[in-house]
C-alpha cells in the first residue's frame, strides 16, 4: 500500500525535474559543454595561482620535516621587500621590458609580410610555406638554430664578420648584446604567427569597400590606412595580445640559449623564478613564488586592459 502511495509522488518529482531541464536546456547546454574545460582550468590554473600567492608568504625549501610536518616558516611580506633590494630582479624586470618593447616589432613586420603574400602570382604558395615554416618549429629548435648562428667560430654571423675582415662578436657571451640576440631569435616565429593572423584577416576584407576606395581615389598608403587597416583591427588586436603575453612569459628561448647568462644578464622574470625555486641550484620556493606573483600581476594589468578594450569595442558595436 505504501509503495502505491509513494510511487506516483516520485513519478511527479521526476516529471517536474525533467520538465525543468527541458525548459532550460538551451541555457544549460553551453555550461555542460564548458564544464570539463572549466574544471581543468580551475585545477591546473586558478588553484595553483592562489597556491603560489600563499607560498610567497613562507620561507620554504620544498621539503617536509622527517616527521611529516611542514618545514615552511611564515615570513609575511618579507620576500616582496627583498625583491626591492635584489639587483638580479631589476635586471630581469628590465629585460622583460626590452622583450615587451622589441617584441612588438612582430606586429608591423607580420603585417608587411602578409600584404606581400596576399597576392595571386606564380609560386606564392611556396613563399607562404617558407614564411609559415618558423611557426611550426619548436621553440627549443629555434633556440638551438640561433645558438649555432651566433657562434663566432662556425656560425653564419661569424662568417659574415670575417668576410668583411672584422672580429666576430660572441653575442651570447656579451652582457650588452645577449638579450637583443635572444629577442631577435624569438621574433622569427612570432612574426610568422602575426603574419598568419593578418593573412586570415585579409581574406575577410570587404571587396566592395576596396572598390569604393578606388573610386574615391584612394591608393597606396591611403588605401592601406583608411580602408584596409580598419578592417584588420580584430587581427591587429589579437596579434598585440598574443605578442604581449609571449614577451612577458618568455622562458624557453633563454633556457636553451643562455640559461640566464652570462652572469644573469639575460634573465627575465619567468626564468629567474625557475632558477630561484625549481632549478638544481634553487631551493627558495617562497621567494620564487613572490617573483611569479609579480610577473602574474604585470600580466594581469595587460590582460585586464585588453579585456576591457574588447568589451568596450563589443559594446560600442
Amino acid at each position: 500500500m505504501s509503495d502505491a502511495t509513494t510511487h506516483p509522488g516520485s513519478t511527479v518529482v521526476k516529471a517536474s525535474s525533467y520538465g525543468w531541464f527541458h525548459r532550460n536546456r538551451i541555457k544549460l547546454a553551453p555550461w555542460l559543454f564548458l564544464a570539463p574545460a572549466l574544471i581543468f582550468f580551475a585545477i591546473y590554473v586558478v588553484i595553483p595561482i592562489f597556491q603560489s600567492i600563499w607560498i610567497s608568504f613562507y620561507e620554504w625549501n620544498g621539503l617536509d620535516n622527517a616527521d611529516g610536518s611542514s618545514s615552511a616558516v611564515w615570513v609575511g611580506l618579507r620576500h616582496y621587500f627583498d625583491l626591492l633590494d635584489d639587483d638580479r630582479f631589476y635586471t630581469s624586470l628590465k629585460n622583460n621590458v626590452l622583450w615587451l618593447v622589441l617584441f612588438m616589432l612582430a606586429v608591423p613586420i607580420g603585417l608587411g609580410i602578409a600584404l606581400f603574400l596576399n597576392q595571386t602570382v606564380t609560386g606564392i604558395r611556396i613563399y607562404k610555406s617558407l614564411f609559415f615554416f618558423p611557426f611550426v618549429i619548436s621553440q627549443v629548435v629555434v633556440g638551438l638554430i640561433f645558438s649555432w648562428f651566433y657562434n663566432p667560430n662556425f656560425g653564419i654571423v661569424g662568417q659574415v664578420w670575417e668576410f668583411f675582415g672584422a672580429v666576430p662578436p660572441a653575442i651570447l657571451a656579451d652582457e650588452d648584446l645577449v638579450t637583443y640576440g635572444i629577442i631577435f631569435a624569438g621574433l622569427w616565429p612570432q612574426i610568422a604567427y602575426c603574419m598568419i593572423l593578418y593573412l586570415t584577416g585579409l581574406n575577410n576584407v570587404a571587396p566592395d569597400q576596396i572598390e569604393a576606395g578606388r573610386l574615391d581615389g584612394a591608393k597606396g598608403w591611403k588605401m592601406l590606412w583608411y580602408v584596409v587597416l580598419p578592417q584588420l583591427w580584430p587581427a591587429t588586436f589579437l596579434a598585440i595580445v598574443v605578442t604581449v603575453i609571449g614577451a612577458l612569459r618568455s622562458f624557453d628561448m633563454i633556457a636553451i640559449m643562455t640559461q640566464g647568462g652570462p652572469y644573469g644578464s639575460s634573465n627575465v622574470l619567468s626564468y629567474y623564478m625557475y632558477e630561484t625555486a625549481l632549478s638544481e641550484y634553487g631551493y627558495r620556493y617562497g621567494y620564487g613564488s613572490a617573483i611569479a606573483v609579480v610577473l602574474f600581476a604585470i600580466m594581469m594589468i595587460f590582460i585586464s586592459f585588453f579585456l576591457w578594450k574588447m568589451w568596450r569595442d563589443e559594446r560600442g558595436s
